[in-house]
């Protein structure tokens, strides 16, 4: 077991964005979590990836206890998150941000660079490597968080909607950009609202409404269940 979280708590004076979550993902799997907004999932990548620490319940990564680790500890064990809202590094370049990352485990710049040029010529985006961040399109802006993800080697990768804005050739190319992430090694879990998306990458989902974990299953048993349909799908969805 690659990941497992216990218990998961986190409250924000009074209000409980996330209760008693319990989950777990094996290596080599793709975990998808869904919920409707405001539902907890982003809190949950928080707390997995350090940036906020649970009022209660832990975090176990490769069987260590990592629950209240700061980011760039929790970063160097393995584990790498993007964020739903992008911001690289605007003045720089698509290759010099990917550099960035690069440098958590490379000191020499010319390694780095090498690198850095390997990771966005996988991620399909060499031919933008001298272009600023501030000028790329979203879809290229989204392509480089993972790029710069990518560049810190992690273990596990947990993408925060990293097709939300996408035009439907853009979501196509990111579906195959992460079953090639995989392909290397790569375990992910995936926050995405683009039904399609998730549906067709995922092994087993999460569902969270509410902060709490309402079913857990394949993607084929998600869609079936009509707790998930009232709380997040809706009917339309299943009678397509």
């Amino acid at each position: 077991m690659l990941l497992q979280v216990k218990g998961l708590t986190k409250n924000f004076a009074g209000l409980m964005a996330v209760k008693d979550i319990d989950f777990h993902i094996q290596k080599g799997e793709i975990l998808g979590l869904i919920g409707p907004n405001g539902a907890g999932k982003t809190t949950i990548f928080n707390m997995i990836s350090g940036f906020l620490k649970p009022t209660r319940g832990n975090i176990f990564f490769n069987g260590g206890n990592i629950t209240g680790f700061s980011p760039p500890k929790i970063c160097h064990l393995g584990v790498t998150r993007t964020f739903q809202l992008v911001k690289p590094l605007s003045q720089l370049t698509v290759l010099e941000n990917v550099m960035v990352g690069v440098f958590s485990k490379i000191v020499n710049p010319e390694e780095a660079r090498k690198e850095a040029i390997k990771i966005i010529e996988f991620t399909g985006q060499l031919h933008q490597k001298d272009l600023k961040a501030s000028g790329i399109p979203l879809g290229a802006r989204k392509r480089l968080e993972i790029s710069r993800a990518l560049a810190t080697r992690p273990e596990l990768l947990l993408l925060d909607e990293c097709m939300a804005g996408l035009n439907p050739h853009e979501i196509s190319d990111a579906i195959e950009l992460i079953g090639k992430i995989r392909e290397n090694g790569i375990t992910l879990i995936v926050i995405e609202h683009v039904m399609k998306a998730i549906m067709s990458i995922s092994d087993r989902i999460v569902v969270i409404n509410h902060g709490e974990k309402i079913m857990e299953g394949t993607p084929e048993e998600v869609v079936n269940d009509q707790e998930v349909i009232k709380a997040y799908l809706g009917e339309d969805y299943v009678r397509r």
